[in-house]
């Protein structure tokens, strides 16, 4: 493999060595092309001018088979198989014994190696393994693109095809890049074992190893070690304790392999079974098995199971099968252009922290890190949550100008920072930004925001490694308030755990329906001195400024009541100590539970403000669930009956001293902003990338017409289940950028 000699020549040596040393007359390389067919790469014993010129279909002939399934095939004569196809151009009608295994890399068919022999043989165990070991070999040769030297015009190899794939949006934004593997994959090199007894002593230190370290990260629940949720690493836990798993690679170690190259092998073939599995229990699995190998490999080698942050390429695209906050916020900004997840959802804590960076992601990417190479060339599309992996250059000119244009709007939105925020018929409208991490807040000067009208403390707790104490706690607060100045406001939700959001270091509470369950002020009133903390950091580091709190999750008016009493409490304690006090505090609550619906006079008597959260309130109001792809999409936000929701909630608070707003993400797309200023609400909240959309739209409208619109639609008892139609038309006709 050493060997300074061509391509062509060094396969060439490959299958006659093989064939020499496995007492075989032929001895064939078949790999994989763009197109699902398998071409002769190389040949010893069949006719020489077939390679590259004899093709077959992925579901033709023995090599096909072995192709489809991804199974080694022994035969003693092979032209009685049903599968048997006759190539006359190759001249293999006198051979009889057939041998071949599928070159695998993580499970995915690179091309078919095989040996053929006049006579009707009966090839041994030891001689299937020996050849799939040398298909490891070759495998490696394929994936690291020694090939292409060899490729005829339209006849791509498999491995290097470009190749779409189809995600969820995580965050919005167009990268172009290259490949980083968040957890590296091992790439084999040393396969023959000196000493079979020694390697199986490294495998089984290496999985002692393994076990422990996985032991640590559940006792610590170390969210910056992958940020693998508890019932994960449970089950991978579970496999690394599995018999069947373990004694397949010993038996694998004693045929003369070295213990990684077991590990490798052993993976492969289970990763390229259970990826033709159609149970999705099974097919499942797959990644808890690919996380264990992974880590017993690492351990093998002595190489760290995370990429070094620090040593980030420039256009770097991390791709991981998930990742923790704390993992994200390692890597340095200015070299990631974007992140691709085979797990993650848009609500998901990573897609949180993608969006503060200003980093295009996209979730739910199935098998992408066995797809890929490091350092292929890739494009990430969190707009339409598309994933363009080794595109054409047609295809890469097209987005690379995407991303131009998308950088021209966003110029345009730059240029509108300081126009005010008023609607062309004088309604002022107050634009405000979510935050939760100090990253966030360049963004107000950027955008020209007014303030914060969400900042979600509980991502300070989701990337810590421990419960934060009051004092890290006040430390956080203090700077969020001396960076954004004191004349801007600022509202602080109370902590928003439980649901989807674990801590890593809590223990979990098993629910049939988390989001329905034990979460965010639900969890502060039975625990009220974890409340308490939050309260008196809140307080302290407010001293001598406003300070607004807001409660989630609030769904009787009688939880705001006893909420509210703690905030007394704790103004009253810091007072007794001497301790100096915030110039106003505002209490509020996030309306996002239906049946505060049914009590906003009484909220709105007691509370300073409210905040619509309208991603829970969507959520609740119609039943379906936001992470289900089945069903998040199947109701609209612009719907009669949600607007109509909101309506209810803007007209409560009318006459009283109790201001509103919306923080949800409906704030955030221009259509939706307009909609809601037409039902009249004037403070609305949203990433720092929808202020400019959200602003050009608003400065183009007229709030008047628009709650003309509204009024009329929503009167209408036979109306449209939507109004997205109407008012695309309306803003349409308006020349309402939307």
């Amino acid at each position: 493999m050493a060997e300074p000699i061509s391509t062509q020549d060094r396969l060439d040596r490959i299958v006659v060595l093989i064939a020499a040393n496995m007492v075989a007359e032929v001895c064939s390389v078949y790999v994989l092309r763009a197109d699902q067919t398998l071409e002769l790469y190389a040949t010893e014993g069949l006719k020489r001018e077939a390679v590259h010129h004899t093709t077959m279909r992925a579901d033709e002939g023995l090599v096909g088979l072995i192709a489809r399934e991804a199974q080694p095939l022994a035969l003693s004569d092979a032209q009685t198989h049903p599968s048997f196809s006759y190539k006359p151009e190759t001249g293999e009608e006198i051979y009889h014994g057939f041998l071949g295994v599928p070159v695998l890399r993580a499970g995915n068919t690179l091309g078919v190696l095989v040996v053929q022999n006049r006579t009707m043989r009966t090839y041994t165990e030891e001689e299937v393994e020996a050849l799939q070991t040398t298909a490891m070999v070759l495998a490696e040769m394929v994936a690291s693109g020694e090939l292409q030297a060899l490729v005829q015009p339209g006849a791509d190899i498999a491995v290097r095809r470009p190749l779409y794939l189809q995600g969820v949006s995580l965050a919005d934004g167009v990268g172009l890049g290259h490949v980083v593997l968040h957890e590296p994959r091992v790439v084999v090199k040393n396969l023959i074992a000196e000493s079979p007894e020694a390697e199986v002593a490294r495998l089984e230190t290496a999985i002692k190893a393994v076990r422990v370290s996985i032991d640590k990260l559940i006792e610590r629940g170390d969210v910056g070690d992958g940020g693998e949720h508890r019932e994960v690493l449970e089950t991978v836990r579970m496999f690394a304790h599995d018999q069947g798993w373990l004694r397949r690679m010993r038996e694998v170690v004693l045929t003369g392999l070295t213990a990684e190259a077991a590990v490798e092998r052993v993976q492969s073939d289970t990763r390229a079974r259970l990826l033709r599995q159609t149970d999705p229990y099974l097919r499942e699995r797959l990644h808890d098995l690919d996380d264990l190998a992974n880590r017993l490999l690492h351990q093998l080698v002595g190489r760290d199971f995370v990429a070094a942050a620090e040593a980030l390429p420039d256009n770097a695209i991390l791709v991981a099968r998930s990742m923790g906050p704390a993992a994200l916020l390692d890597y340095q900004r200015a070299n990631l252009r974007g992140v691709v997840l085979e797990e993650g959802g848009p609500t998901s804590h990573v897609a949180i922290v993608a969006r503060a960076l200003g980093l295009p992601a996209v979730g739910e990417v199935e098998n992408v890190t066995s797809l890929v190479e490091p350092g292929d060339a890739i494009i990430v599309d969190g707009v339409a949550g598309e994933i363009q992996v080794r595109p054409r250059p047609d295809i890469e000119a097209a987005y690379a100008e995407k991303a131009r244009l998308r950088a021209k709007r966003q110029e345009q939105y730059r240029a509108l920072r300081d126009v005010p925020s008023v609607t062309k018929d004088g309604a002022a409208i107050e634009l405000q930004l979510n935050a939760g991490l100090l990253v966030d807040l360049p963004h107000l000067e950027e955008t020209g925001a007014a303030g914060i009208g969400l900042f979600r403390t509980e991502i300070q707790f989701m990337v810590a490694e421990r419960m934060p104490s009051t004092a890290e706690q006040q430390k956080l607060y203090q700077a969020v308030l001396e960076q954004i100045g004191p004349a801007t406001p600022v509202v602080f939700r109370t902590l928003d755990i439980g649901g989807d959001k674990i801590l890593p270091y809590m223990s979990q509470i098993e629910e049939e329906n988390p989001a329905l369950g034990w979460r965010a002020i639900r969890i502060g009133l039975d625990r009220p001195g974890l409340l308490r903390s939050q309260i008196r950091a809140l307080l302290k580091a407010s001293a001598g400024r406003p300070c607004a709190i807001m409660f989630p999750m609030v769904a009787t008016v009688d939880e705001f009541v006893r909420g509210r009493a703690i905030v007394d409490r704790e103004t009253a304690h810091l007072t007794r100590h001497g301790h100096p006090l915030p110039t106003r505090i505002e209490v509020g609550v996030m309306i996002e539970v239906p049946s505060l619906l049914f009590q906003l006079d009484e909220i709105c008597r007691r509370a300073d403000f409210v905040s619509v959260g309208s991603n829970d309130l969507l959520q609740f109001l119609f039943a379906a669930d936001r992470e289900n792809r089945q069903v998040a999409s199947r109701y609209d936000a612009l719907s009669v009956n949600a607007l109509r929701a909101f309506r209810t909630i803007v007209e409560a608070a009318k006459g009283t001293a109790c201001r509103v707003s919306v923080c949800g993400e409906v704030a955030s797309r221009p259509l939706e902003a307009l909609a809601l200023v037409g039902l009249g609400y004037r403070t609305l909240s949203m990433s720092p990338a929808a202020v400019g959309p959200v602003k050009a739209a608003l400065i183009a409208a007229e709030a008047g017409a628009l709650a003309e619109v509204l009024a009329r639609e929503l009167a209408r008892a036979d109306g449209d289940a939507s109004l997205r139609a109407t008012l695309s038309a309306f803003a349409e006709a308006r020349h309402i950028p939307v």
